[in-house]
């Protein structure tokens, strides 16, 4: 990438790209904050990273970078509004703020729902379910338009326009950039949930990238959910519990899922001495909590994760329980990756026979075609009974799919195993 540059500007680029993936996100949710604008935020952020990786090369990271580009896109921000004179009022408003605070710029630390508010202008009810979801893991996980389509399995072009659609449905209806009141949360629960968890799936395994976690985003996930409940105390929502049960749950493996180069450890080869004992033990009470309500996906999903913290070894798990888990999840929330984890669970129980069987079934149907954990779990499941070569072309199929560094090795190896060349 940097062609003869010195060590020491490699490890500069490289310093400011980690504060790039770890502060994006809080950057550009406080940007929108202060001024109004999806677009103007964003570039004034991309401006202030920019300018760090000039200016921090010669004076140093500072103490707290986060509070740099802050102020950074601000000045860019209101360099930018001044250069519209139908703006003076937005002009004026900003120069006030920037007035009163002291040459150090202002801890965010200090504002901890920014964030929170994005999610919830993102989640109006006025905007499209997918373009509140596509909206917010661009600004809040700085994923590209690319790799968003791909999520979705649509044309880059079309994510595109949703997105121009969604931001321009925002000003014009004047949505604000607030916390709605508690009367008016419940209409926009479900799809704050579902972006709250998206973040932290993009932290859990990440869409791009060397590493498979991000962890600031599953910390990030972690604290949103908290705040999110405690909104509602004294009765939140089961799906509100459960939601944050699973981020546990699914966190408290974070260190063991990956090996010291960095490479894919599967679950039935993690050291569960080693999975987060706080973590598990606070989830679980969370878990029986959402379960004795009226259960939803995220409370059902919760179980699934807590039936595996909550045995000892790979063999000691309830995959009995787990497959009628998925039973109840598929009532609630049929979906094709819903079906294709309970074929997991179903091989784990009746034989990689009777999972491979279902994963067929849904290969032929087409939905998941550009999924690549389908065609991996096919594959696994074909290594599993002996058929290696179809093996093989079913792990060259998610090789072409995926899109991580840490998955492509795992996959890479796994054909190596068989004999085959990637």
């Amino acid at each position: 990438m940097f062609h003869g540059a010195s060590s020491a500007v490699e490890g500069h680029y490289r310093a400011v790209e980690a504060i790039y993936r770890s502060e994006w996100g809080r950057v550009v949710a406080t940007l929108i904050r202060l001024v109004g604008d999806f677009d103007l935020a964003e570039d004034a952020a991309a401006q202030a990273f920019e300018a760090a990786l000039e200016q921090w090369a010669e004076s140093g990271i500072p103490e707290h970078p986060r509070a740099w580009l802050i102020q950074a896109g601000q000045n860019r921000a209101i360099d930018r509004i001044r250069r519209d004179r139908r703006h003076e009022q937005k002009v004026e408003q900003l120069a006030r703020e920037s007035a009163t605070s002291s040459g150090e710029p202002a801890d965010p630390d200090t504002i901890p729902d920014d964030r929170l508010r994005l999610i919830f202008t993102c989640c109006h009810p006025s905007l499209a379910l997918d373009a509140r979801v596509a909206l917010t893991l661009r600004t809040l996980c700085g994923l590209e338009t690319e790799e968003i389509a791909r999520a979705f399995l649509v044309p880059p072009a079309t994510m595109a326009q949703r997105l121009v659609r969604a931001k321009r449905k925002i000003a014009d209806a004047k949505i604000p950039y607030v916390v709605p009141a508690t009367s008016e949360i419940a209409e926009r629960l479900e799809a704050a949930l579902t972006v709250i968890y998206l973040v932290f799936t993009e932290g859990y395994a990440a869409t791009r990238g060397e590493s498979l976690v991000r962890t600031n985003l599953c910390a990030d996930a972690i604290h949103l959910g908290r705040m999110l409940r405690q909104l509602m105390v004294p009765k939140p929502p089961a799906e509100v519990t459960g939601l944050l049960a699973l981020m546990l749950l699914h966190d408290s493996r974070r260190e063991t899922r990956l090996d010291e180069a960095g490479d894919v450890v599967l679950l039935e080869d993690q050291d569960r001495t080693r999975w987060n004992r706080r973590q598990i033990d606070e989830a679980l009470p969370l878990v029986d909590e959402a379960l004795a309500a009226e259960p939803g996906a995220f409370a059902l999903q919760a179980a699934i994760a807590a039936e595996h913290c909550r045995a000892a070894r790979p063999e000691d798990t309830n995959w009995a329980r787990i497959v009628r888990l998925y039973d109840l999840l598929l009532g609630i929330q049929p979906s094709h990756v819903v079906m294709l984890n309970r074929a997991v669970a179903v091989a784990m129980t009746e034989g990689p026979a009777a999972g491979l069987a279902l994963v067929d079934a849904l290969e032929k149907d087409g939905a998941l075609d550009g999924y690549h954990l389908l065609h991996a779990a096919r594959a696994d499941l074909l290594r599993r009974i002996g058929a290696k070569q179809e093996a093989a072309r079913s792990y060259r199929r998610a090789l072409e799919l995926v899109g991580n560094e840490s998955e492509r090795r795992f996959l890479e190896r796994r054909l190596r195993e068989l004999g085959a060349s990637p």
